[in-house]
């Protein structure tokens, strides 16, 4: 019975950010209650309980007398979600760096080779949504590593405005498969080195690039 009710909160959450992800919601959409419940078919009292904790991620923002807007992709929401990545990812990887597992890192590295060499061999079906599953898994690799449910939390609600960042036209595409592969290497290959100042480098570099291509776009 306890379990109940903190089931449907997390369905509630899935449901809403699959649909923010997939554009059947939209950054910066004016969105109802009511509107939430025939989107995800999940009961008021559940959307109710879901409000604060969107709210608390920043994935929506309650304006007086026009309701729920939801998180809206513009200069401000780029630079500080860069900005955080910067902070926490540099961090993690320079402790990653010093305590990776190697058989972890060759896994990393097989990973981002097989991209690249499907990416030169020209294929494309399926290319794009597995370059963007091994970028990801990379940087969750070094997050996790990390053993903090709080931070691994805070990635996670940041990685989602990335994400949201990325469907405003800086989504991984077929051009950047290889330039941002290779850009992971770098940062893998100090990490094999135990190299955390190289690693760390390479990171920010990586991710400073990943931010100049959405501000550009913006």
């Amino acid at each position: 019975m306890n379990g109940t009710p903190l089931k449907l909160r997390e369905r509630a959450y899935e449901s809403f950010t699959e649909r923010l992800l997939s554009r059947e919601i939209r950054p910066g959409q004016f969105i109802s209650q009511r509107e939430l419940v025939e989107l995800t078919g999940l009961p008021l009292g559940a959307i109710r309980e879901l409000i604060p904790r969107l709210e608390a991620e920043g994935l929506i923002t309650t304006v007086p007398q026009r309701g729920m807007q939801v998180a809206h992709v513009d200069l401000s929401l780029i630079r500080n979600a860069y900005q955080f990545r910067l902070f926490l990812e540099t961090q993690a990887t320079a402790l990653f760096a010093h305590a990776r597992s190697d058989s972890a890192v060759a896994g990393l590295r097989s990973s981002h080779e097989r991209i690249i060499a499907r990416a030169e061999a020209g294929e494309r079906e399926t290319l794009i949504a597995d370059a963007e599953a091994t970028d990801r898994s990379l940087h969750e690799a070094v997050i996790d590593h990390l053993d903090n449910e709080i931070i691994s939390n805070a990635f996670r609600v940041n990685w989602i405005k990335i994400r949201l960042i990325r469907q405003n036209e800086t989504r991984l595409y077929a051009d950047l498969v290889i330039p941002v592969m290779r850009d992971h290497l770098k940062v893998i290959e100090a990490i094999e080195r135990k190299d955390a100042e190289g690693a760390v480098a390479a990171m920010a570099f990586h991710i400073n690039q990943a931010r100049s291509r959405a501000i550009n776009i913006e």
